[in-house]
């Protein structure tokens, strides 16, 4: 307490020194020692996300299932992780895993890393290892402000070879080259290049592939098993697809659309898969004991077709009637109305892509102070804000929250019209 006390004031005086005005007051002082103290306690916290973006990175990304949620509870302890209890000898820690990957993606064999990044520069450095990967300029993505694809090609030991143009890109293009490992499609995941474009299909780039005897990896970005028949999903590829269509080894995430934990799954041809697998980097990539509890959980419910099991789907399946129904007893206990707006997929899945949604308006005099009174409770609230507006998304707020909701949004506009 002391401590945090010290870095609040402290930090107080640097503001004071540094660009003048009024000293703080004591509630201010107070909610910064409060901040302080959050953040050396070092425990996260659930957060009520009624922001409008269902995987939101700031937020970890895709909630967790239920039977996900057990499962990683029952493998926090003692677990039979490596152990063959039948054989009473060491077993295969990826026996339950690798098996439901495959059968989930349609593919040969399946592997699991921590997470997208990792899967790539493993693949980059089990298959490719000091040649060359062609690659469209237009695919040089950046993602995260970190993660740079020409960086990661380089920390992989691969040659990063560019081909056609920023806007458009042909199959033709990747047909030139010498030591050519294999070919590399990103797909641009966060961002969209329109107008004047050209991009060859998968099934073009897996025919030059195969012309130069080079296998076609693809990393399809957010973990889409199958494709959807869903209007702000068009455009966005799946695993099957991309493997239906030709790719030899497809990458993508487990926590965006797949509704999992963390992860980066690599899927395809059995003999690209063992060569992950037996690379060295593979056993620095690996998942710990409650990933792979929480990620075997959620491939179970794709094979059961139960999408609704899992948060993010469920969130982004909602049914709009009930949406509204939501959101109109909600209006009307805090004053608001409903209007329709948008929800996002978020964490780079189907960029510019919108949910048409019923949101609940709410005008306050102050948005700034009503949405810091919802992030200083318990638990913290987040909505997002349009001029002096609080706009209020329900789509990824469980239906049981909603009358903690109604108060906690109540009691924060009654202290922002103050």
């Amino acid at each position: 307490m002391t401590a945090a006390a010290r870095e609040a004031l402290d930090a107080a005086r640097d503001r004071l020194l540094s660009d003048g005005g009024a000293a703080p007051d004591v509630p201010a002082v107070v909610a910064d020692i409060t901040e302080a103290l959050d953040r050396r306690s070092g425990t996260l916290r659930t957060v009520l996300n009624a922001a409008g973006v269902v995987v939101h990175t700031n937020l970890g990304r895709a909630p967790l299932s239920a039977p996900a949620r057990e499962a990683v509870s029952a493998a926090a302890g003692y677990c039979d992780l490596e152990y063959d209890l039948a054989q009473g000898r060491r077993g295969d820690r990826d026996a339950r895993l690798a098996p439901l990957l495959a059968q989930a993606c349609g593919a040969q064999a399946g592997i699991a890393v921590n997470n997208a990044a990792g899967a790539l520069v493993l693949a980059l450095a089990a298959l490719a290892g000091g040649r060359g990967v062609l690659v469209s300029r237009g695919e040089l993505v950046e993602i995260g402000g970190s993660f740079r694809l020409p960086e990661i090609m380089a920390a992989s030991g691969a040659r990063l070879v560019e081909v056609g143009t920023t806007n458009r890109t042909r199959a033709a293009d990747y047909e030139p080259g010498d030591d050519i490992a294999l070919l590399l499609r990103v797909h641009p995941s966060n961002y969209r290049v329109t107008g004047f474009t050209q991009t060859p299909t998968v099934a073009e780039l897996a025919a030059v592939a195969r012309s130069r005897d080079v296998p076609l990896v693809y990393d399809v970005g957010s973990g889409l098993l199958a494709d959807r028949p869903e209007p702000w999903l068009a455009g966005e590829p799946s695993v099957r697809g991309a493997l239906d269509a030709g790719a030899d080894l497809v990458l993508c995430s487990g926590d965006k659309l797949l509704g999992g934990p963390q992860a980066g799954l690599l899927v395809g041809r059995a003999d690209l898969v063992q060569a992950c697998r037996a690379h060295p980097l593979a056993r620095a990539l690996r998942l710990d004991k409650l990933r792979i509890a929480a990620l075997v959980a959620t491939l179970q419910s794709h094979l059961r077709d139960d999408l609704a099991e899992l948060p993010v789907w469920a969130a982004l399946l909602a049914d709009p009637v009930l949406l509204r129904q939501r959101c109109e007893r909600l209006a009307l206990r805090i004053g608001g109305e409903v209007v329709e707006g948008v929800t996002v997929a978020g964490g780079g899945t189907a960029p510019g892509a919108e949910v048409a949604t019923p949101v609940v308006r709410v005008p306050v005099t102050s948005a700034d102070v009503a949405m810091a009174r919802l992030r200083d409770g318990d638990p913290p609230i987040v909505v997002r804000v349009d001029a002096d507006r609080l706009l209020v998304d329900l789509r990824t707020v469980p239906a049981e929250a909603d009358d903690l909701l109604a108060r906690r949004i109540g009691a924060a506009i009654a202290v922002a019209m103050a």
